[in-house]
């Protein structure tokens, strides 16, 4: 958990769970050095938490700041995630694309048909 508080964030010791102050610096590189799952799993706990509508107003500010910093996060693994995947299939070289090799762009336009129920090319 963390709190902020005159320039600084509390935040809860896992260990022993009391609150300790961390510079709002600290606290965006430490969410920068985590990896998707763990920012995924706090991301889970902080809405979780919020949820519960438990927490003080500072409180809930705090972790929705919290939250907004690792769905942020989050997002920018997934976003790298994505260029890689689109880099390895745009190397596939051109002759196989024409072979039969779905393209990213066939396989985006083939998940956009399946979210919005519409049949496949055999099934019409």
């Amino acid at each position: 958990m963390h709190v902020h508080g005159r320039g600084a964030t509390l935040r809860m010791s896992p260990g022993c769970g009391r609150l300790c102050r961390v510079s709002p610096s600290d606290d965006r590189s430490e969410v920068s050095a985590l990896s998707y799952e763990q920012a995924k799993e706090e991301l889970v706990e902080v809405v979780r938490r919020l949820e519960t509508g438990s927490a003080s107003l500072e409180e809930s500010l705090a972790l929705w700041e919290r939250g907004e910093a690792l769905a942020a996060h989050c997002q920018e693994w997934l976003d790298g995630a994505r260029r890689r995947l689109d880099s390895a299939h745009s190397a596939v070289a051109p002759e196989e694309t024409a072979a039969g090799t779905e393209t990213p762009a066939d396989r985006e336009a083939a998940l956009d048909d399946a979210a919005a129920g519409v049949p496949e090319e055999d099934e019409r």
